[in-house]
């Protein structure tokens, strides 16, 4: 999760990476990225719910 996390901002250091890159199953990495990024618009969702709804609200 830590290297998908990572990912996601685009910053790794070259070392870090090459390290993932020779231990880390290319399933578990794809999981980790789906969760991820599920993860992330269920955030995005609900921040905009709860904009929207204090916008209507107010």
């Amino acid at each position: 999760m830590k290297a998908v996390f990572w990912s996601f901002f685009g910053v790794r250091k070259r070392r870090d990476y090459e390290s993932d890159a020779a231990r880390l199953n290319p399933v578990h990495v794809i999981i980790a990225g789906i969760i991820g990024a599920v993860v992330f618009v269920a955030i995005l969702v609900t921040i905009v719910k709860v904009v929207v709804a204090n916008a209507v609200s107010g």
